[in-house]
């Protein structure tokens, strides 16, 4: 059996004319709108849905406000999915209909399984040159002026009953435990060989259930750096990047979303194979990023906020001096 990724998403919220405002520039294109709900799809075809809560079948999500109620998982063929759709009767919500097996998980998210609809894309990134490999010649690297994201890559919830969903995605569904912080959080990917996480569970102390934040794949570094600064010229708030993480070595950007939660560009995760063993982290500072610009970066400057901006000329330039 395979779980390929996620496939769809739903978010719940009123305002939605401000959350079509963001998709729109972060990069997801409109292919439907109606007075109750905006459908949005990324390069390959992964659904962003928000409804509005007085919408008939929104799933009640885990919290109040704007936040995202529903995560719809891609199978690789009809086969796989009847064993799912059987391997999942006891849970709870559990229904079969039109092409899609849903429940809700141990943590009270609504699941979906159906098969992928996601469709195969080819883009190009950038080919980096280091000390000893340099395939990147004549060329110069790519500079984006805003992102395109290619798929929602993960999603990230707060979760009271973190082991029981572990235990749930695992034994259920396939996925495989690619690190941990012990007794708190849990990075899952969807199989055993694939991309760092489909899915980070972290446990709170207080027990709150809720979302973190939904992470959109970008092509390479200079598309995160590109659609961020492209987000911060369109006034919305960095909650904080550019950064590197350490654990799955990928770079990214957080935005505040309307929708709920944050919106993530990401790139460069770590690819794992079965042959992965799960290490074990320690909460802290230096193991969340092993860098990032608190604030963000200014779109219009390309300096961090409340930096000075550039002048023109050469930046060796000083003002008063004379050629000699």
């Amino acid at each position: 059996m395979a779980v390929l990724g996620i496939d769809e998403i739903t978010y719940r919220a009123e305002d939605l004319a401000t959350c079509g405002k963001f998709f729109a520039d972060w990069g997801l294109r409109l292919v439907a709108e109606r007075d109750d709900e905006l459908v949005f799809h990324t390069l390959n075809d992964c659904v962003v849905r928000v409804a509005h809560p007085s919408r008939a079948g929104v799933p009640a999500g885990i919290e109040d406000g704007p936040t995202l109620v529903e995560v719809v998982w891609g199978v690789d063929s009809e086969a796989n999915l009847a064993t799912y759709a059987e391997g999942l009767r006891d849970a709870p919500g559990y229904s079969v209909a039109d092409g899609r097996v849903r429940c809700i998980d141990p943590n009270g998210i609504a699941l979906g399984l159906q098969v992928s609809r996601k469709r195969a894309v080819e883009v190009e990134g950038a080919e980096f040159n280091t000390w000893n490999r340099r395939p990147r010649v004549n060329r110069s690297a790519p500079i984006y002026e805003r992102a395109v994201p290619i798929e929602v890559g993960h999603v990230v919830f707060f979760a009271a009953h973190r082991e029981e969903a572990v235990r749930f995605y695992t034994e259920k569904l396939g996925f495989a435990l690619s690190d941990q912080y012990p007794g708190r959080g849990s990075f899952l990917r969807c199989a055993p060989h694939g991309g760092h996480h489909d899915l980070f569970l972290l446990q709170l102390p207080s027990g709150k259930n809720g979302l973190n934040h939904v992470a959109f794949t970008v092509r390479d570094i200079h598309e995160v750096i590109g659609g961020g600064m492209a987000m911060d010229r369109c006034g919305w708030r960095t909650q904080l990047g550019p950064g590197r993480h350490p654990v799955s070595s990928a770079y990214f950007w957080y935005f505040e979303n309307p929708a709920g939660g944050l919106a993530e560009y990401y790139a460069d995760e770590d690819e794992l194979t079965g042959e992965w063993v799960p290490r074990d982290f320690e909460p802290g500072p230096t193991v969340f990023a092993e860098w990032a610009v608190e604030g963000g970066i200014d779109g219009f400057s390309r300096r961090p906020h409340g930096a000075d901006a550039p002048r023109s000329g050469f930046l060796t330039d000083r003002s008063g001096e004379t050629d000699r």
